[in-house]
């Protein structure tokens, strides 16, 4: 048997929620199976690191796939040549573009497709791109993976997509993550926020994150607590920037933000695991990685009451309706006058977790790949 994959999110330092997912579902897939041929697809040059076992053989093909025009360049062309010309088993594509036409079955994962409900809050080609095309990929795919109920009934109802075609596969908890002991804490506030507890966002700075609004929030949370709580933000930067720190500049505490920038895997454990609690209020999440992260650091959760938050987070989050800077604001303000609160949410998210693992990710994957192959 033979399975192609796009691997093109496999970027050494630089893993984000489809790298990750990519990273650790293949990793388990192809060590598991190796009678099976993988055929790994990099748009550039790959690292060793990615290669996780003998029955792989990488190969690059062009040309960088960063952009609307070159997207399609690289799977219409490059990737559809390859099909082609291998004409593997399978074509699994964990960021969910395909080869339209080529002469094999395709399985794409469907994070979510956020892009169709908040089309100003990606790049304008990316956004014409993703919504020209994704209803294509959706009816095309012999199956379609996901990573949530809730992505699976937008999918259904945006895409009149048949619900049995389509296999929920959660993300897991990257093991690295755990939680820190008070002294550990106490090191890493030291040397992050000069030792103030902090609120702790992680992900990409990207509009649909809301950050606008948590920052509006945790200025009005600042002026009714007078409270040393700071704000740390740890992610990459992405595009509205500056909109971000203009606000910034416009508030009385923009003092008590801190931007990160990208952290390493154990940075962010200690970030995350050395925080008073997680705010995490986007408007739009197929999964949310950074709320099983939050659990399995073991600290308290403020998250958005909407798309597949709850589903995700259970009983260990404060919800909030994320369009309301004052739910918001509320929530942290009833954190950091009821202690007791954080404590019964942290053991709500040690039971939550044990819903979320790559083992079983990798597994419901692997499931996924039989169902399309036969």
């Amino acid at each position: 048997m033979q399975i192609v994959v796009n691997t093109r999110f496999l970027l050494k330092d630089r893993l984000d929620g489809i790298g990750w997912f990519s990273y650790q579902t293949l990793k388990r897939i192809t060590q598991a199976h190796k009678d099976v041929h993988f055929v790994f697809l990099f748009d550039r040059h790959f690292d060793e690191e990615f290669i996780f076992s003998d029955n792989i053989t990488p190969v690059s093909i062009g040309p960088q796939a960063r952009h609307a025009f070159l997207f399609y360049a690289w799977y219409q062309f490059s990737v559809r040549s390859v099909l082609n010309k291998m004409k593997p088993d399978l074509f699994l594509s964990p960021d969910g573009m395909l080869a339209l036409g080529a002469k094999c079955k395709q399985l794409p994962v469907i994070h979510d497709i956020n892009f169709k409900h908040y089309p100003k809050d990606v790049p304008f080609w990316a956004g014409k791109f993703y919504n020209r095309y994704f209803p294509l990929y959706a009816q095309e795919a012999a199956r379609i993976a996901t990573v949530s109920e809730y992505s699976k009934k937008d999918l259904v109802e945006s895409y009149k997509i048949d619900p049995d075609k389509i296999d929920v596969v959660y993300n897991g908890i990257n093991e690295n993550f755990h939680p820190l002991t008070e002294g550990e804490k106490t090191a890493i506030r030291k040397k992050v926020t000069e030792g103030k507890e902090y609120f702790v966002f992680v992900g990409s700075l990207s509009p649909r994150k809301n950050i606008k609004r948590l920052l509006l929030a945790f200025e009005a949370f600042k002026a009714e607590s007078n409270s040393e709580l700071m704000l740390v933000l740890a992610g990459a930067a992405f595009w509205g920037m500056n909109e971000l720190k203009e606000i910034i500049g416009q508030m009385k505490h923009g003092q008590d933000v801190i931007f990160t920038g990208r952290l390493s895997e154990k940075g962010l454990n200690e970030i995350v695991a050395s925080a008073f609690a997680m705010t995490y209020v986007p408007y739009f999440e197929g999964f949310g990685i950074p709320l099983v992260e939050a659990m399995q650091a073991e600290i308290p959760l403020i998250s958005s009451n909407i798309s597949s938050m709850p589903e995700v987070a259970g009983d260990a989050a404060l919800y909030v309706n994320p369009f309301d800077t004052d739910e918001i604001k509320n929530a942290m303000l009833y954190l950091y006058n009821d202690r007791a609160k954080g404590t019964e949410l942290i053991e709500a998210g040690k039971q939550q977790r044990t819903k979320f693992s790559w083992d079983r990710s990798a597994d419901l994957l692997w499931k996924s790949i039989e169902k399309t192959i036969a």
